[in-house]
């Protein structure tokens, strides 16, 4: 029998509560021979007295069957074979190791002749990690035979008979929640976390593992279970989770649930994100379908939503909303031609924000020649482009690069070229224009250290213009898909060309802000045609969903 009361818990842990679904192989189950990896078998173990060698040999080839998942083989080396048949069979079952080590020690004989021998079992058990305790068996001759005295706790000292080992799931993860401290619905933001391992593997899970597991991945734990009832008599492994700690966000539920909502149905990647204007505060962040957090990660050329920032550039160079400028059907910069989209043209006389409102590429290509190379770029910064943001999670926080050519500059005054956003971004160019200067975006405001302060603010005149041209863009421009929704929404849309196809493909775009709520959005449609054709009903019904 086991002469050890102890047991130890490999890798430290203490016992977890918050168990739940243990499933344990009953008395009469037994296990099929499977292959298990081990130490390397004892040479001999030949000492002053040949018997201990004799009885090391038989422990060896116990404990090998054993690991090897051969619960009758293992049986067959003990004085009672159905017995330790049975139990070995139940505890590899339930437990299901990827790798099992047992260790034998050093023989001693016994008074009664046995040779008690102690050993160390080690595991590496999916949900679990690595789990080990020690324990020891007498072997013992009979009629000139060796056998293993085999019991209960030989398999583990902490069980008795009608005992076994099994695994419990264990909810001791914290949780990621919203603003109003529930549970976060939204999937592609909180990431996903290994079934088998416990441990966060994307999105926020992955980021704040660390926080939210307390500092143990285990999922599962092992226990001592009643072989009749499944019923947990003790846990042998896991952590409690006094040391987990949730992961506040900023969402508002009722925000990213019209978000979700209005991309029900959308066959296209696509997604929505919403900022409160005033703190910067992520409301919403809703990707179709799940897996990349495009809201935040993704990069793509914004198109024609980018005129917020060349019309502040051209408003700082002396532009007024109101001056006249051509929209032809087509411009030419050193053999490059430019075009609307339909290769649409206004009526002369129109005027720069006319050309704004119903995003006319070639009057902003026409009007390059009143910016520097450095302009788009300086303007950017306003907007808080071209800073690192410490948001809380992963984003691509833009690029605007100084240009380097006159093609280069006619291409991104209409956001194209070497122009890169996120939908985030995005969303933040429309409430800097709402709340009139740059708040940089949040998401988990006590794992943020330090905002990103913008380099420089907009004029006050040159808020004033750009709010009158995105209210202009839903009156009677590119945004009317929103014209007749209350709250006086602002908005700019836009087409964007990508890849190399011809006719080219084109993301639709519309970022935009209520005039009535601290509310700033940007809807993007992958491969989704036009801005505001596409994207404009996306925009119109999220705007219609919020409470």
């Amino acid at each position: 029998m086991n002469t050890s009361d102890d047991y130890h818990r490999y890798g430290g842990h203490r016992p977890r509560r918050g168990m739940r679904g243990v499933v344990v192989v009953t008395a009469g189950a037994v296990l099929a021979g499977g292959g298990w990896l081990g130490y390397s078998r004892l040479s001999g173990g030949n000492g002053p007295d040949p018997r201990i060698g004799e009885a090391q040999a038989v422990l060896v080839k116990f404990l090998d069957a054993w690991k090897a998942g051969d619960a009758s083989g293992a049986g067959a080396y003990t004085d009672t074979p159905d017995k330790a048949e049975s139990l070995v069979g139940s505890v590899m079952t339930n437990l299901k190791p990827s790798k099992t080590e047992i260790e034998p020690g050093e023989g001693k004989k016994r008074s009664e002749g046995d040779v008690r021998f102690p050993f160390t079992v080690r595991m590496e058990i999916p949900g679990v990690g690595a789990y080990g305790w020690k324990s020891g068996a007498d072997v013992r001759n009979r009629s000139g035979k060796w056998a293993v005295v085999f019991s209960t706790p030989v398999i583990h000292p902490a069980m008795v008979p009608g005992q076994t080992l099994a695994l419990k799931s264990q909810e001791t993860r914290a949780r990621v929640l919203d603003r109003n401290g529930e549970v976060l619905q939204a999937p592609s933001l909180v990431g996903t976390v290994d079934e088998s391992t416990g441990k966060g593997v994307s999105g926020l899970e992955a980021r704040y593992d660390k926080q939210l597991s307390g500092g143990s991945p285990a999922s599962k734990a092992v226990v001592v279970a009643d072989r009749q009832s499944g019923g947990v008599v003790k846990p042998l492994s896991g952590t409690e989770a006094d040391e987990a700690e949730p992961v506040r966000t900023t969402i508002d539920p009722d925000v990213q649930q019209a978000a979700a909502e209005a991309l029900s149905g959308v066959r296209k990647n696509a997604a929505i994100v919403a900022v409160d204007p005033r703190d910067g505060h992520i409301l919403a962040a809703a990707n179709r379908p799940g897996g990349m957090n495009r809201a935040l990660e993704g990069r793509y050329p914004p198109g024609s939503t980018f005129k917020v920032v060349t019309a502040a550039a051209l408003l700082k160079q002396g532009m007024r909303p109101t001056d006249v400028g051509d929209c032809p059907k087509f411009a030419y910069v050193d053999g490059q031609r430019f075009e609307n989209q339909n290769q649409f043209v206004l009526a002369p006389g129109s005027t720069f924000r006319d050309s704004f409102a119903k995003s006319c590429n070639t009057f902003f290509v026409g009007a390059r020649g009143k910016l520097s190379d450095t302009s788009l770029h300086d303007a950017a910064r306003a907007f808080g482009i071209g800073g690192t943001w410490d948001v809380g999670a992963v984003t691509y926080d833009g690029s605007v690069p100084v240009n380097n050519s006159d093609n280069d500059k006619a291409a991104s005054v209409i956001g194209q070229a070497r122009v890169q956003v996120s939908p985030l971004v995005m969303a933040s160019i429309a409430a800097t224009v709402k709340q009139g200067t740059f708040h940089q975006p949040v998401l988990v405001p006590d794992a943020v250290k330090k905002t990103y302060r913008a380099p420089a603010d907009l004029d006050r005149t040159v808020v004033g213009s750009l709010r009158e041209m995105m209210r202009a863009t839903v009156t009677y421009g590119a945004g009317w898909a929103l014209k007749d929704l209350p709250g006086e929404p602002h908005a700019k849309t836009g087409t964007a060309e990508f890849g190399s196809a011809r006719p080219p493909r084109t993301h639709a775009w519309m970022i935009g802000y209520q005039g009535d709520r601290n509310l700033a959005w940007s809807v993007l449609l992958e491969d989704g045609g036009s801005g505001g054709s596409d994207a404009g009903p996306i925009a119109a019904k999220f705007l219609k969903g919020l409470r």
